[in-house]
């Protein structure tokens, strides 16, 4: 499996405190089957001003520690990008890193307010070429009042990611209701772990992919956590890539979940 969203790199955000740390996050990942992971810290300025550059330098530290050790997991850069004046720019500037150098690039709103201009932000970003993958959209705070939002930021071509934990429910009852309807609505294209530690946000994400392989069958739990990430890492044109499956739900579905939160 491919992990695209990650807070591995030691000692430059909110994940990884030190190098053990993050080399035990790297064992975590290996043993549920992850072979290739992007090290995605935040670019925040002002908070984590972090750019593509140093992304890549703690990158190929972290390698080579990791081969040092015989872990089996490759490592891409990328960046978990807000939402911020100037990212256009600094995305042309080759500033702020895209995954793996491609056209996709992790987006995180807001967690506590609608970003301004969040549907003309987007799409600028598509219209200069970029295709926005938007992180956590289940775990925001503004999610009820604005859930058909996401929905627009699709047709726009933006793509969008889920947290493996929200899936197990992990980060509670609510987030897990909003990561099923964006799973069983066809809103989700990939699946990553959002890992920052080794504790509760950790780097697995065959747990996730049972329950994706639940919901929508083997094959798009498979697109979900290896296909799409893959055509990610190659980057492949949105367009020649399969699209999350519009479903009807399971006689129940939406009562079931609306029961759980």
């Amino acid at each position: 499996m491919i992990d695209l969203h990650s807070h591995i790199l030691p000692g430059i955000d909110d994940g990884a405190k030190t190098l053990d740390i993050s080399l035990e996050m790297a064992r975590i990942a290996v043993d549920d089957g992850i072979h290739t992971m992007a090290c995605t810290p935040h670019i925040y300025p002002g908070l984590y001003m972090n750019d593509a550059a140093g992304i890549t330098r703690h990158r190929d530290a972290l390698q080579a520690a990791l081969d040092a050790k015989g872990l089996a997991l490759k490592l891409v850069t990328g960046a978990d990008v807000h939402l911020v004046p100037g990212l256009l720019d600094g995305l042309r500037a080759g500033r702020v890193p895209t995954l793996a150098g491609s056209r996709y690039v992790l987006l995180e709103p807001s967690h506590n307010i609608v970003p301004p201009r969040f549907l003309d932000s987007v799409f600028s970003l598509v219209a200069a070429g970029y295709t926005p993958v938007i992180t956590h959209p289940e775990r925001l705070v503004w999610i009820e009042e604005q859930y058909p939002v996401f929905a627009q930021l699709i047709q726009q071509g933006a793509w969008m990611q889920v947290t493996a934990g929200a899936l197990t429910g992990k980060f509670g009852p609510r987030a897990k209701y909003w990561g099923e309807r964006f799973l069983g609505e066809g809103q989700t294209h990939i699946l990553a772990s959002d890992a920052h530690s080794t504790g509760r946000r950790v780097p697995q994400l065959s747990q996730a992919r049972a329950v994706a392989e639940r919901w929508l069958g083997a094959e798009e739990a498979r697109r979900l956590v290896i296909d799409r990430p893959q055509a990610i890492l190659d980057d492949i044109a949105p367009s020649r890539v399969p699209a999350p499956p519009q479903i009807a739900p399971q006689r129940g579905w939406l009562q079931k979940i609306l029961r759980r939160a």
